[in-house]
């Protein structure tokens, strides 16, 4: 499901931004665009998507602009540089004609200059509040789209139950009027009158062309259908998983149609599922 949420606030470091754009996809796929000195506030923000959307491909960009900030105290971080200082040599042993890094080199390395930590907890909880913000926009959004999805598909499952209940009063003299013009062609192909034989045909090819099954397991599978409508929560899964059963026994039901009626029902059940799937794969 689509969606595009964005918050932003001041922060002591500058003006924190949040945005978050979803589009559909089949299972969840979580993508962060981060700032290298906002690393640090990944996971929290990850683990608040994660409790509020099951399904889409989300992008959550997260960027500062301190353009109009005044510089803060700011120090070096002993333990980056130790472990700087460390990769240098070894890397000195392997380039040995290589320069030694400047100091230039050595500040912009990620982690050296290190924010005050009261600064760090305060961007923390300044872009945990504008994700559960952007979380309401987006899922807001997202509720809206999936009511009007939800809304197409109980169209047609409407139209394809209309349409069983049609066809449904003309199997009995489809199959009639099949067992009928059966019976002259095996006659024909047998060359003998004999009607226990012919019956004994007919039975078995009635078997074979009967769709009242396919025609109960196709009611069945639209009552689960509205049913998981009516239910609401995140239901895509479950409404792909029944699709697919409706395409099962509308195909069925094409090849065992014994009249053009019938025939012509399968193909519009096929086309209305088809319609039914693709809608699915956008609802969470």
């Amino acid at each position: 499901m689509t969606g595009y949420a964005a918050a932003a606030a001041d922060s002591p470091r500058g003006r924190l931004s949040l945005e978050l754009r979803s589009v559909n996809a089949r299972f969840l796929d979580l993508q962060f665009r981060v700032a290298e000195e906002l690393r640090s506030l990944e996971p929290g923000l990850r683990d608040l998507i994660l409790a509020r959307v099951a399904r889409g491909k989300i992008d959550c960009r997260l960027f500062l602009n301190d353009k109009d900030v005044p510089q803060r105290p700011q120090r070096l971080n002993a333990e980056a540089i130790a472990r700087l200082r460390s990769l240098a040599a070894e890397a000195q042993k392997t380039f040995p004609d290589a320069a030694p890094l400047r100091v230039a080199d050595v500040l912009r390395w990620p982690g050296v200059v290190a924010e005050p930590e009261a600064g760090e907890e305060t961007l923390r909880v300044i872009a945990e509040r504008l994700c559960q913000a952007a979380l309401d926009q987006l899922v807001a959004a997202r509720e809206r789209e999936g009511a009007k999805l939800a809304a197409s598909i109980g169209e047609r499952t409407a139209a394809m139950r209309r349409r069983i209940e049609e066809v449904a009063p003309l199997v009995p003299q489809s199959l009639a009027a099949y067992q009928a013009r059966l019976a002259e062609r095996l006659r024909e192909a047998l060359g003998t009158a004999d009607d226990d034989r012919v019956r004994a045909e007919l039975a078995v090819f009635a078997a074979k062309v009967d769709v009242d099954e396919e025609l109960e397991r196709l009611r069945a599978h639209l009552a689960e259908a509205e049913r998981t409508l009516k239910q609401g929560g995140a239901v895509g899964k479950r409404l792909d998983f029944i699709a697919q059963e409706l395409n099962r026994e509308a195909n069925t039901l094409a090849s065992k149609a014994a009249s053009q009626p019938l025939s012509d029902c399968a193909l519009e059940l096929k086309l209305l599922v088809e319609q039914i799937r693709e809608q699915v794969q956008n609802i969470e």
